[in-house]
């Protein structure tokens, strides 16, 4: 499970509690979890989660759904805004699924293209889910659970951020900056 996937390597925003000098230049990707607890950081406007699941042994596992769980919401952070970069060019997702955290009952649906649950899963033949959770106007805390069955066996697997709930803060109206590549400092965002 990867906490913090990014849409692309420059798209990235966070929300933190700290002025430019006091911000650890961004970091790749691979290193946003170390960077986003050092700087108490807060994924800014949306966040991407991959999910890879995998059966065990030779059964079949059947993923029934995919739920959000809203732990908490409130006024979005009064923090500043920071961006990973600019100028990068996006990727293509699998088994992606979008979720509007500003809905009163947040759902995980099915990205334009793919297919909605169930899924099957075995051990030869995992699959990857991206879910990408967004908020224009609240903090919102949440996570996910799986529905599983197998058999007579079935449950409910969470997915969080290492025991705690994912957050997500909308950053509209926050002062904002930029790392560009190739940069020493942050600077002040130029909307693009």
């Amino acid at each position: 499970m990867r906490a913090h996937a990014w849409e692309d390597q420059c798209s990235q925003r966070y929300l933190v509690d700290r002025e430019p000098d006091a911000v650890r230049p961004p970091p790749v990707e691979q290193d946003a979890p170390a960077w986003v607890a050092a700087m108490g950081a807060v994924s800014a406007d949306e966040q991407v989660v991959e999910v890879t699941l995998q059966g065990k042994g030779s059964e079949t596992v059947v993923l029934q759904a995919l739920h959000v769980r809203v732990v908490r919401t409130g006024e979005p952070l009064p923090w500043t805004d920071y961006g990973t970069g600019v100028g990068c060019g996006g990727g293509v997702a699998l088994r992606a699924f979008d979720v509007d955290l500003d809905q009163g009952a947040p759902a995980a649906r099915a990205a334009e293209g793919q297919r909605p649950f169930p899924y099957k899963i075995r051990e030869s033949d995992p699959e990857m889910f991206r879910v990408t959770a967004h908020t224009g106007g609240r903090d919102v805390s949440w996570y996910l659970e799986v529905e599983w069955s197998s058999g007579e066996r079935q449950g409910v697997f969470r997915v969080d951020d290492r025991g705690r709930p994912f957050r997500t803060s909308a950053s509209a109206g926050r002062p904002a900056y930029d790392y560009p590549p190739g940069a020493s400092e942050w600077s002040e965002h130029q909307p693009g």
